[in-house]
Formats: C-alpha cells, sequence, structure tokens
C-alpha cells in the first residue's frame, strides 16, 4: 500500500538520523518453514560517505548487528537472505475524546517509524567487522572510554556480525504535521493535560514549546 506522501518521511537523511537515534530495532528472517522469525537487535547504520580512508572503503550503506554464533536468526540468514527489518518510536497515545464525544473509532497514535526490506549476511571479513564493531561501540557508548577495536583482535575474530543492505527503506510519521497549526494546538493543550512532564518530550518532536507563562507556541513545523 503506498504511503500517504505527508506521512511518509521524505528526506533518506532524516530516516538515518532516526535508526541511528533509536536504541533497538527488529530484524525479522524466514525460517525452515517459511515464517518470519523477528528478533530485536541493537544496530547501527553506516553510511558509505563515512569509511573513505585508506583503512577501509565501504561499498553500500549497510545496517550492522551482532550476535552470538549460533542460532536461529544465522541458519536462517545463510539459507536466505531477505530479511525485513523495523524500529519505531511511540510518542502518545490520543484518546478518542481528544476528537468527539463518544466515538471511540477516533483514537489515535502520535509515532515515526522506519520499515526496510532488504538482504542480510553473515561477515567474515575482519576489517568489516571491526568497522561493524566499532560503529556500534560509536552509537551506544558515546562516552567513549574503551580501546578501540581492531581486526587482529579475538574478540573481533569470534564475534559474529550480520550485516544488512537495505534495497527499499521507508520512513512513516504522524507528529502533527497533517494539522493546521491552530489545531495542532488545540490537541497539543489536551496532551499536556493528559501526560504531563512527558509532554515536553512529545512537544519536542511536534516542535512546540511551552512559554513561561504556560501558553504553547508553534516554533517549527514538524517535518522530516
Amino acid at each position: 500500500m503506498k504511503l500517504i506522501k505527508k506521512l511518509e518521511i521524505q528526506s533518506k537523511q532524516n530516516i538515518i538520523n532516526f535508526l541511528n537515534n533509536q536504541a533497538v530495532g527488529r530484524l525479522a528472517t524466514i525460517d525452515i518453514n517459511g515464517f518470519p522469525q523477528v528478533i530485536p537487535m541493537n544496530f547501527v547504520y553506516v553510511q558509505t560517505k563515512k569509511f573513505r580512508d585508506n583503512s577501509y572503503i565501504l561499498k553500500e550503506d549497510s545496517i550492522y548487528m551482532h550476535s552470538y554464533r549460533f542460532g536461529e536468526k544465522i541458519d536462517n540468514i545463510k539459507r536466505n537472505s531477505t530479511t525485513g527489518f523495523e524500529t519505531d518510536q511511540h510518542l502518545a497515545f490520543l484518546p478518542s475524546y481528544y476528537f468527539h464525544p463518544y466515538d471511540a473509532s477516533q483514537a489515535d497514535t502520535l509515532y515515526i517509524s522506519v520499515v526496510i526490506k532488504g538482504h542480510s549476511y553473515i561477515i567474515e571479513d575482519k576489517e568489516e567487522k571491526a568497522l561493524a564493531l566499532n560503529s556500534l561501540m560509536e552509537k551506544y557508548q558515546k562516552e567513549g572510554n574503551y580501546e578501540k577495536l581492531n581486526s587482529k583482535m579475538h574478540s573481533v575474530q569470534e564475534v559474529t556480525v550480520i550485516k544488512l543492505v537495505p534495497r527499499n527503506m521507508k520512513g512513516k510519521y504522524k507528529i502533527g504535521q497533517q494539522w493546521t497549526p491552530s489545531y495542532r494546538l488545540k490537541i497539543a493543550k489536551n496532551i499536556l493535560t493528559r501526560e504531563k512532564e512527558n509532554a515536553k518530550l512529545i512537544f519536542e518532536i511536534m516542535g512546540i514549546e511551552i512559554l513561561e507563562n504556560g501558553i504553547l507556541k508553534i516554533k517549527k513545523e514538524p517535518i522530516l
């Protein structure tokens, strides 16, 4: 089904930025009986332009995940490289009474999500494994305080690294961009009442700020 353009993330870079701000993604592989197996994974999206130095050249944008050497998902990938991947951020549930006094079908949700279709492989190249593992460390341990990994380390050689090469990548979001500014502020008032302190985090993504006098103001359009 084709996405409504207003609800689709138009910028590939915005999709990538969103991916690398999420802690967990879900990898879908096909099992021996043809059923999808979905597993939560730590991951990092690595762009080719980051690695055009003398040490390693990455030929294609890739998602990297590390794994134990054995398991069903590893067997699935070796047998069938076709895979899916998804990650999302739930912002807020919008109760039906925001929109109608009694019609429950009017309930809605604010969210951002990315769905990827591609092919996954088990990486054997030690230099690429080191690149992947260092990229994961940069994402999850931003404060540093660790020795950079290299291809000669036993830990690098022993760990399994999964590489997913995206063939199709779509981002979808609903954070108030579908509403007029005045209606967005009206819904934001309801969110503030219901969500209380959590509303500030929701408003940051919606592009709304709370002024000192408690008035809500749109500071930017919520466009991805």
